[in-house]
């Protein structure tokens, strides 16, 4: 039986943006507004972003991204194929 890795508690600020696929300045805006949850620790001031904080941040994404269809402010322009 194999033992599956532990996942980190806590995530820097580098780890979330992968996490999320962003970059970690997007991390730091979401920070300074609020809209995702951390903590600082340590005499440095480091920020540590709980993986549950991650998670209800995409479960609000995900609600405000089904309001804002249901509302049919969201058009659909597709992601750019990068030709």
């Amino acid at each position: 039986m194999t033992e599956e890795p532990k996942k980190l508690r806590f995530l820097t600020i580098e780890q979330a943006a992968e996490e999320l696929n962003v970059s970690h300045s997007q991390i730091r805006a979401l920070l300074k507004t609020g809209e995702l949850r951390a903590i600082q620790i340590g005499g440095r001031g480091q920020w540590r972003i709980g993986r549950q904080d991650i998670e209800d941040y995409v479960t609000e994404a995900y609600r405000r991204t089904a309001e804002r269809i249901a509302a049919g402010e969201l058009i659909d322009e597709g992601e750019p194929d990068g030709e």
